[in-house]
C-alpha cells in the first residue's frame, strides 16, 4: 500500500513538473468606438455624405482574440505557436476579410540565444521592425495611418506561407528576415516575396528600418498574393492606388526613429513605396514618398496626448493615350487624447483632417481618404473616433 501511495505521489509530482514546462495564454483586445466621417461616397457607405457608425476594427490595436503557447523541449529550445483572429464586435464576424485567424497563425521553434524560426501567416518585417517608429506605431490608430496604408506600416496586409527568423536582442539591437513561398504553378517565385529589417532600442533612442518586396502581389484567387491574401480576396480599394493593382511587383523601404525627452517622445519616419511594371499602364512604375512627424506627451502614467503631421506624394505617370495620372499628394493632421481607467481599460478620443490634390491612380481627381475609411466625394475629409478599449 505504501509503495502504491509513493508511486502515485511521484507520478503527481512528475505531472506537475511537466505541466510547468508548457504554457498557453488566451488573450485579446476589445476596442469599440463611435465614428464620424464628414464626407464619404455612396460606394463606401450606403447613401454617402456624413456618416455616424460603430467600429471595432480600427482603434490603436484593433479588436482581436488569440491563443499563444510554448513547450520546453530541453536544451534551451522551446516549441511556440500563436493563433490570433480579428473580430468585429458589432456583428461577431471575423475581420481581415473573413479570414478565421487572419491576424496571425504560426508555429515555430525558439531559443533565447539564437532566436526564433516561425512558419505560417505572419506580420512582415515592416511591421515587426519599422512600424514602432512611425506615427501609427507610437501614437495612434487608423486616423494616423499613412494614406492608403501604402507602405503597410498600419499592418493592413499579412504575409501568407511565410518562413520567418527573428533574432534575440543584442544590447538593444534586433533583426530578422522573412520569406513567403508564393506557390504559383510553373512560377517558382510568383506570388511570393521577402522582407528584412532591424530595430535598435537603447535609452531614449529607438530606430527602425525595413525592406519589403513581393512579386505578383495581386493573386488570381482569394487567399493568394500579398494584396489578396485574405479569404475575401480584398484588393486595393481607394482610387489613390486602385489603378495599380495590376503591378507585377511591390516594394517598400521604411526608416525612422524616435527620441524621448522627459515626458515627450518625438518621432520622424520616411517611406518609399513602388508599384512596378503595372500591366494596365504599359509597364509604368508608380512611386510614393511619405514623411511623418509626431509628438507624444505623457502627462501622467494614465494620460497622454499625441499630434502628428503626414505628407504623401505620388509621381506622375504618362499613359499610352497621352494623359497623365498619379501626380497626387496628401496633407494630413491627426490628434489623440487617451486616459487609462485601469491597467487594462482606457478611453480615448481622436480626430484627423486630410487634404488631397492632383490626379489619382485611375485618372480621376484625387480625393481624401483617411485610414481607408472610404473615399471622400472631394479633396477634404474629417474623421473622428470616440472609443473604449479593454485588454484581457
Amino acid at each position: 500500500m505504501k509503495k502504491s501511495l509513493l508511486a502515485v505521489a511521484a507520478l503527481c509530482a512528475f505531472a506537475s513538473v511537466a505541466h510547468a514546462q508548457s504554457s498557453m495564454t488566451l488573450y485579446g483586445v476589445l476596442d469599440e468606438g463611435l465614428m464620424f466621417n464628414n464626407n464619404v461616397t455612396a460606394s463606401t457607405l450606403p447613401g454617402g455624405g456624413r456618416k455616424f457608425y460603430m467600429d471595432s476594427l480600427n482603434g490603436p490595436l484593433g479588436s482581436r482574440w488569440g491563443m499563444k503557447g510554448s513547450e520546453d523541449l530541453g536544451g534551451g529550445l522551446r516549441a511556440i505557436f500563436t493563433l490570433e483572429s480579428g473580430v468585429n464586435l458589432n456583428t461577431g464576424a471575423f475581420a481581415q476579410g473573413g479570414t478565421a485567424f487572419g491576424r496571425q497563425a504560426y508555429v515555430g521553434l525558439s531559443n533565447a540565444s539564437y532566436g526564433d524560426v516561425m512558419l505560417g501567416r505572419q506580420y512582415d518585417s515592416v511591421v515587426n521592425y519599422a512600424q514602432a517608429v512611425t506615427i501609427q506605431g507610437y501614437i495612434g490608430s487608423q486616423l494616423f495611418m499613412h494614406p492608403g496604408d501604402l507602405d503597410n506600416t498600419a499592418n493592413s496586409l499579412r504575409t501568407n506561407n511565410a518562413i520567418r527568423y527573428a533574432s534575440p536582442s543584442f544590447s538593444g539591437l534586433s533583426f530578422g528576415a522573412q520569406l513567403s513561398v508564393g506557390g504559383m504553378p510553373g512560377n517558382i517565385t510568383g506570388g511570393g516575396g521577402y522582407s528584412a529589417g532591424a530595430a535598435y532600442n537603447h535609452g531614449p533612442v529607438a530606430l527602425g528600418v525595413a525592406y519589403l518586396y513581393f512579386k505578383n502581389p495581386t493573386g488570381a484567387t482569394p487567399g493568394t498574393g500579398f494584396f489578396t491574401g485574405n479569404a475575401s480576396g480584398t484588393q486595393l480599394t481607394g482610387i489613390l492606388n486602385k489603378g495599380y493593382e495590376s503591378a507585377n511587383a511591390y516594394q517598400v523601404v521604411v526608416a525612422g526613429g524616435t527620441y524621448t525627452i522627459g515626458p515627450a517622445l518625438i518621432g520622424l519616419s520616411y517611406s518609399n513605396t513602388q508599384y512596378a511594371s503595372i500591366g494596365a499602364l504599359s509597364g509604368a512604375t508608380a512611386i510614393f514618398n511619405n514623411v511623418d512627424v509626431g509628438l507624444k506627451w505623457v502627462f501622467t502614467p494614465a494620460f497622454y496626448v499625441g499630434a502628428a503631421y503626414n505628407y504623401t506624394k505620388g509621381n506622375n505617370i504618362a499613359t499610352a493615350n497621352g494623359t497623365n495620372l498619379g501626380n497626387q499628394h496628401f496633407n494630413q493632421f491627426s490628434l489623440i487624447a487617451d486616459y487609462s481607467l485601469s491597467k487594462r481599460t482606457d478611453v480615448y478620443v481622436e480626430g484627423a483632417y486630410q487634404k488631397a490634390a492632383g490626379t489619382s491612380s485611375t485618372g480621376a481627381p484625387a480625393v481624401a481618404n483617411i485610414g481607408n475609411a472610404g473615399d471622400s466625394s472631394n479633396t477634404n475629409q474629417t474623421l473622428v473616433r470616440i472609443a473604449m478599449r479593454h485588454k484581457f
